[in-house]
């Protein structure tokens, strides 16, 4: 139960931020709560808080401004041009994100495709099936942390511990690789469809058709992102 806890809590923090902006009358170009406000005035973690600031910043609703604090964006600001002007500005950090990601992920599926077990087969599907459920609810937070889970279970099916530390710092570390995938236009229902060929390869132990598969999925996500963010 413990992943499904943390899912509903990450989509109630962007909610709750959300009501923060209307309750409290915070105009555009206003300064917001600081990271370490929300967290105590929230009551949850500075991670889940970073989260979902992130989220927000992508989406148009917040400027993060280093140095300065945390702002409300422009009332104006179009969900998917507020996008794309933040991948712009990320762009070299999203190419260093799946440039790592390609370095481990095709060999973290071709282990696990060898060594899973049932057990960890089935907790792979069941992540899976939440995944496909969130996205096609349009649940942003809901469906990042699946998608995340995915591939750490994916590590910890290959059984080897530093693997999957490595791959848990990252799903960390690089968030703004699954944010970009969230919203960029499509990419979503592919990523269920890319998911679900590499869950099938691991199913029946096929090693070089799962680390494929794995590859691909990243080399298309990089793309589709580079693609939307040169319109």
């Amino acid at each position: 139960m413990g992943p499904i806890k943390k899912v509903r809590l990450s989509e109630s923090v962007v909610d709750a931020i959300k009501q923060m902006i209307v309750d409290g009358g915070f105009a555009p170009g206003d300064k917001f709560h600081s990271e370490n406000e929300l967290t105590s005035q929230l009551k949850v973690s500075r991670s889940s808080v970073r989260e979902a600031v992130r989220i927000l910043e992508v989406v148009g609703r917040l400027s993060v401004k280093h140095g300065k604090g945390i702002f409300i964006a422009g009332a104006d600001a179009h969900p998917f041009e507020a996008f794309v002007d933040w991948l712009k500005s990320n762009d070299q950090s999203l190419q260093e994100h799946f440039e790592v990601r390609l370095i481990i992920e095709p060999q973290t599926a071709r282990l696990a495709a060898l060594n899973a077990t049932p057990e960890e087969v089935a907790l792979l599907d069941t992540v899976h099936a939440g995944f496909v459920h969130n996205a096609g609810l349009g649940l942003s937070a809901e469906t990042i942390r699946c998608d995340r889970e995915f591939h750490k279970l994916l590590a910890k099916a290959t059984h080897n511990k530093i693997l999957y530390a490595l791959t848990k710092s990252m799903t960390t570390a690089l968030l703004d690789g699954w944010i970009s995938s969230f919203h960029t236009p499509g990419r979503m229902g592919k990523t269920v469809y890319e998911h679900g060929l590499v869950l099938a390869a691991v199913k029946t132990g096929d090693a070089d058709a799962a680390m494929e598969r794995m590859a691909a999925h990243l080399r298309n996500a990089i793309r589709d992102i580079k693609e939307s963010s040169m319109h």
